[in-house]
């Protein structure tokens, strides 16, 4: 599911400016409806209003339609479904919790793939090209310590993203 960029702010526009069900609001943003109850009962708002016709991310006519019946839900624009799955692609921030698998994810990407290159395993687990040659001759300083893991499993690289590694990896190799 899709959800438009800074979800609270969109919510406190929506809530201010239409006359939407806490409903709605909470399904467009991905939100539970008692948060939009408690963002418009807030009497001290600490946020602004992001309006999200002016972003691109709603209709006027899609708002007007779901006013006129609670049950239609407002639905995100194409162009910025678009773009969301576009920046699904690229790597993003790793939680502390799973800072740790990194080395795990490394090195289970170069016993499961061993056709990927050093910069193409760097690149889809956010690391760098000494770090990924260290573990792949096992002389990386921790070595005896890392735990294999799936990264694709624990969110550290999209399986999409993986498989179109591999693919170009595949394609090079039959080229020479």
């Amino acid at each position: 599911m899709n959800y438009p960029y800074m979800p609270k702010s969109t919510a406190l526009w929506l809530i201010e400016n239409t006359s939407l069900t806490f409903e709605q609001i909470a399904d467009f943003c991905g939100m539970h409806e008692l948060e939009v109850k408690n963002i418009a009962d807030a009497e001290n708002h600490r946020m602004q209003g992001l309006n999200p016709i002016l972003n691109g991310q709603l209709t006027r006519e899609n708002i007007k339609e779901a006013e006129a019946d609670p049950s239609v839900r407002l639905t995100l624009t194409q162009e910025i479904v678009n773009a969301q799955e576009k920046n699904k692609r690229s790597g993003g921030y790793t939680p502390k919790l799973h800072r740790q698998n990194r080395m795990g994810g490394i090195l289970w990407i170069l016993k499961n793939y061993p056709e990927l290159s050093d910069g193409q395993v760097a690149r889809l687990m956010r690391s760098t090209n000494p770090t990924v040659a260290s573990v792949r001759n096992k002389t990386y300083k921790g070595y005896s310590d890392i735990h294999v893991c799936n990264p694709v499993t624990l969110g550290l690289v999209s399986e999409g993203l993986l498989k179109e590694e591999v693919t170009k990896a595949q394609k090079k190799s039959q080229k020479n």
